[in-house]
């Protein structure tokens, strides 16, 4: 499977949030005007552009999102009742010594939410979460579909 760049970032196929009827992420235009205003963009610029993954196998929905340098106490999964899975977090900026000399500020701080319609199938009281290496994976099982059984009439005659 190839990337296929698009004007939201590299995605895989060709989803974008016009297309793709389960986000709930909303477009800024002005997300990344932050020039003007230097003390915006440490405290403020969060990491808005945390990627999450989204997979679905035959048993599960499965999101992945990389959250280098929290831990799990500083990440929220919660699910709300009309099926909408959200996953948010902060980081918190660096502490400033009154001594120290910046030359470089490139890591994001803040807080980030992301939200995301599950589909009918979606098992909702049996989600898990969990983080390793700075990746929260978060399962949600979903509803076996029977097979309608099929029985074979034997035809007299």
């Amino acid at each position: 499977m190839s990337l296929i760049p698009s004007f939201f970032g590299n995605r895989r196929g060709n989803n974008s949030i016009f297309s793709d009827p389960f986000s709930l992420d909303v477009w800024d235009p002005f997300r990344d005007i932050v020039a003007p205003f230097p003390q915006l963009s440490r405290e403020n610029s969060a990491f808005v552009s945390t990627r999450v993954d989204w997979k679905e196998t035959p048993e599960a929905h499965v999101f992945k999102a990389d959250l280098p340098g929290l831990k799990k106490e500083e990440v929220k999964v919660e699910i709300e009742d009309d099926r909408v899975l959200q996953i948010s977090g902060k980081r918190n900026v660096e502490k400033e010594e009154k001594n120290d000399t910046w030359h470089r500020v490139e890591r994001s701080s803040g807080e980030f939410m992301r939200r995301f319609r599950l589909p009918e199938n979606a098992k909702m009281d049996e989600v898990k979460a969990a983080m390793e290496n700075g990746v929260l994976t978060v399962t949600v099982p979903k509803v076996e579909v029977k097979q309608p059984d099929v029985k074979a009439i034997e035809i007299s005659g």
